[in-house]
């Protein structure tokens, strides 16, 4: 059984950083993709950031770019996302997304469907 399991979320003031991890079990994903996706109450759930678990390649979101980081750790099946210079436009459950395979001919999934596995997120907090 697949299971993505969020942690690092909190409560941090404007202009903070917070790392979240994303630990996946039951399988490696090697091949495919991890995403990041973020819904704030009463607002569409959103793209943040994925990255390619076999070159390390990333894409952002124009809204975090140059703030946020994606990065892996094969060894530990976890993936990170460093969030600094944090704003409260941020504040958002996030969670992380698993796919199996990717392929740089068929685009960029930026779509919560593009993800074979998701996980129940964790919460992140921007006070201004």
């Amino acid at each position: 059984q697949v299971q993505l399991v969020e942690s690092g979320g909190g409560l941090v003031q404007a202009g903070g950083s917070l790392r979240l991890s994303c630990a996946a079990s039951g399988r490696t994903f090697i091949g495919g993709a991890m995403g990041w996706f973020r819904q704030a109450p009463g607002k569409e759930r959103e793209f943040v950031a994925f990255i390619t678990w076999d070159a390390g390649s990333t894409y952002y979101a124009d809204s975090v770019k140059g703030r946020f980081t994606a990065s892996k750790d094969n060894a530990k099946n976890t993936v990170y996302l460093q969030m600094n210079s944090l704003k409260p436009e941020d504040t958002a459950n996030y969670a992380c997304t698993a796919k199996r395979s990717y392929s740089a001919y068929t685009g960029r999934p930026r779509s919560w469907y593009d993800y074979n596995y998701w996980g129940q997120g964790t919460q992140v907090t921007v006070s201004s």
